[in-house]
């Protein structure tokens, strides 16, 4: 066999010297880097999130740690030479030829892969598909928003719940119902804790305090929704109602991870209006599956739902409404979920309402609050109210 298909004895060894060293160099990196996925790092990557629970990146993040130790020790130790010695019998003209093939396998397959997912993958991650009830349609300034008008029906835990919306896109009691913006009413912002995902209307959250208090209430939360969509939509709802009694939002540290999205129309740091980042369909289905959030990426999350929480306690109080942020907790509060809550409500002193829920009150299979969550819910913030209305 000719020298061009094979190499010579000096080139074969220094073949096998190279291949070594550059498998011992991946063995380290992979070695290194599991080592710092701790508990600690894997706290302050992956924020608390509502789907999956923070708990499975923790089990994730365990299983990553032993899992890259044994590979690393592996490649160092024990493959090291033997993929050396494999690399170094074959012929290099061969080598060099499966080394293209596949190359040019791994681009043609992510090239077609990432075509294919422009054409059925354009959703950004909060964002249901639109077929989905209760319905949605895209928003230029917010993503999303309830089709209004609309009544749908959906079942969620073995019941048929029946969603029905005003022309104004606000969830109602039944089909043909509006809010009236002339009467007194308090305004409900959020996503689907404050919809009611899975409840009827009067077991909603709005649809118990309407009942307890007496008084109207207008339920602008969507589905998906993170805390500066919710401040958008209040901000372009609120100057419709003559009488505003109190504007009621939600904060959860198990949602905070939305507000760090900026795949759908987002805030920033000075709540100015940023456009959706347009990403490869590949690189946002794998931010999905491991959401790692960056320190910088993290403290400007903290700072930008701080600043709008504030802009909506301002918002509230210039319309003469007692602004009322809720924050309910179904599981025992863990330190990142307690870091987030003091960080983004208590330093700033914002009027906020800690609800500790009985861990069992949530729909079957799923994270919302059932009827007896929700009236938990809506119990103390009547409460709160009747007591600073007086």
């Amino acid at each position: 066999m000719s020298t061009s298909c094979r190499a010579s004895g000096p080139e074969r060894v220094a073949t096998q010297v190279v291949t070594e060293v550059v498998v011992a160099a991946v063995g380290a990196v992979i070695l290194v880097g599991s080592l710092r996925v701790d508990r600690f790092w894997v706290d302050h990557h992956f924020m608390p999130a509502f789907y999956p629970p923070h708990r499975v990146y923790v089990v994730a993040g365990s299983v990553a740690f032993v899992v890259g130790i044994v590979l690393g020790l592996a490649l160092a130790l024990v493959f090291r030479s033997r993929i050396g010695r494999f690399v170094a019998r074959v012929p290099l003209r061969r080598l060099i030829a499966d080394l293209a093939r596949v190359s040019l396998a791994v681009v043609l397959a992510l090239g077609t892969s990432e075509l294919v997912l422009r054409r059925t993958f354009s959703r950004a991650t909060e964002e249901r598909p639109a077929n989905e009830e209760p319905l949605r349609h895209p928003d230029q300034r917010l993503g999303w928003t309830f089709v209004p008008g609309h009544t749908g029906h959906a079942t969620v835990g073995g019941r048929v719940i029946e969603y029905a919306f005003d022309s104004a896109g606000y969830r109602v009691r039944h089909p043909g119902e509006q809010v009236d913006p002339e009467r007194p009413t308090i305004i409900f912002a959020g996503e689907s804790f404050i919809v009611g995902h899975g409840l009827t209307w009067d077991e909603s959250v709005p649809g118990q305090v309407e009942a307890l208090l007496g008084t109207q209430t207008a339920n602008l939360a969507v589905h998906g929704f993170a805390n500066d969509q919710a401040y958008l939509r209040l901000l372009t709802e609120l100057p419709r109602f003559r009488q505003p009694v109190a504007v009621v939002t939600l904060f959860m540290p198990a949602l905070f991870d939305r507000n760090l999205d900026d795949d759908r129309p987002h805030l920033g740091p000075k709540l100015d209006w940023l456009p959706a980042k347009r990403r490869w369909r590949l690189t946002a289905i794998a931010k999905r599956l491991v959401p790692y959030r960056s320190d910088d990426a993290i403290e400007r999350g903290i700072v930008t739902t701080r600043a709008l929480l504030s802009a909506t306690v301002d918002l509230a109080k210039s319309r003469g409404a007692i602004p009322l942020i809720v924050v309910p907790q179904f599981t025992p509060e863990d330190p990142i979920e307690r870091m987030l809550r003091y960080r983004i409500l208590n330093e700033p002193g914002l009027p906020y309402m800690w609800v500790e829920l009985d861990p069992t009150w949530h729909l079957s299979g799923d994270g919302h609050p059932d009827a007896r969550g929700a009236h938990a819910i809506a119990v103390a913030i009547a409460a709160r109210l009747q007591l600073q209305r007086r």
